[in-house]
C-alpha cells in the first residue's frame, strides 16, 4: 500500500500565513518561515504555498519566503498562486520550489499545463481545482474562489491531466475552513476519473475526517482514498500537530510515512 501524505498549507498574503473561512473572513495565522520550519522538524510530507493575492508584487513577496524557507527546510515545496507563464514557474523553481500548482490561469489558457509539463515534466505541474457543488455536480471556480466558470471539475480534471497536470490539488469552497471535513463524495468522483495522484484540501475539523478522507475503501463507510491530505487551520491554530495526525490515521488502518 502506498503511503498517504500529509501536507500543511502556507496560504500566503503580504509575508504572512492566513487563513479564512470559504475563501472569506481572512485572518492572521503566523510567520511562514517559522511554521514550515516547524512542520519539517514535525514530520511533514510536504509543503505547499499559496499566494492568495496572485499579483506580482504578493509573488514577488511569497518567492522571497519560498527561497528563505527552501534553505532551511528538506522536504518538497509546491508554489501557487499568480503563475501565469512558463516564465513565472521558472522563478518558482529558481526560488527553491519543486513544483508549482496553477488554477486560474489554466482555466483560462488550457494550453499553459501542456507548456509547463514540457518544460519540466507532468510530475511539476499541479493543477489547483477550487471546486463548489452545483446542480448535483461540481463546477471549477477561478480568480480566488470569487468567478463560477460553469465548467464541470470532474470533467475539467480529467482534461487537465490530459494536457500534462500530473497532481490535482483538490480544494473543496464549500468545505473550506469550515471544520465540517473533506467533501469525500467530490474527492472520489476525481479519483474516480484521474490516473494521477489526488490532494484532498477543505474542511479537515479533526483526527478522524484526516484519517477518514485518506482511508481505501472497505474498511469504514466515510472513506475517500486520497493520496494526500492538505491541512491548515488545524496545525496552524495548534489544535493537533503532524505526528497525532499520523498516529491517528495509522491506528485506522492508513499506511503513513514517517
Amino acid at each position: 500500500m502506498q503511503a498517504k501524505r500529509i501536507i500543511p498549507c502556507l496560504d500566503v498574503d503580504d509575508g504572512r500565513v492566513v487563513k479564512g473561512i470559504k475563501f472569506k473572513g481572512i485572518i492572521d495565522a503566523g510567520d511562514p518561515v517559522e511554521l514550515a520550519r516547524r512542520y519539517n522538524e514535525d514530520g511533514a510530507d510536504e509543503l505547499t504555498f499559496l499566494d492568495i493575492g496572485a499579483s506580482y508584487k504578493s509573488r514577488a513577496t511569497l518567492l522571497d519566503v519560498v527561497c528563505r524557507v527552501a534553505q532551511q527546510v528538506f522536504i518538497p515545496l509546491c508554489v501557487g498562486g499568480g503563475i501565469r507563464t512558463v516564465g513565472d514557474m521558472r522563478e518558482a523553481m529558481n526560488a527553491g520550489a519543486d513544483k508549482v500548482s496553477v488554477c486560474t490561469q489554466a482555466l483560462l489558457r488550457p494550453e499553459l499545463l501542456s507548456e509547463m509539463a514540457r518544460a519540466y515534466g507532468s510530475q511539476c505541474v499541479v493543477l489547483s481545482i477550487d471546486a463548489a457543488a452545483s446542480g448535483g455536480g461540481w463546477h471549477a471556480w477561478s480568480h480566488g474562489g470569487r468567478t463560477d466558470t460553469g465548467r464541470d471539475a470532474v470533467q475539467w480534471a480529467k482534461d487537465a491531466v490530459s494536457l500534462g497536470a500530473g497532481e490535482i490539488l483538490l480544494n473543496s469552497i464549500d468545505a473550506d475552513g469550515t471544520g465540517a471535513g473533506y467533501d469525500l463524495e467530490l474527492v472520489r468522483a476525481v479519483l474516480d476519473a484521474v490516473p494521477v495522484p489526488v490532494i484532498a484540501s477543505g474542511g479537515a475539523g479533526d483526527l478522524e475526517q484526516i484519517a477518514g478522507v485518506l482511508l481505501p475503501p472497505g474498511l469504514r463507510d466515510d472513506w475517500g482514498n486520497a493520496d494526500a491530505a492538505l491541512v491548515a487551520s488545524l496545525l496552524h491554530f495548534g489544535k493537533t500537530t503532524i505526528p497525532e495526525i499520523k498516529k491517528h490515521a495509522e491506528s485506522k488502518g492508513v499506511c503513513v510515512r514517517w
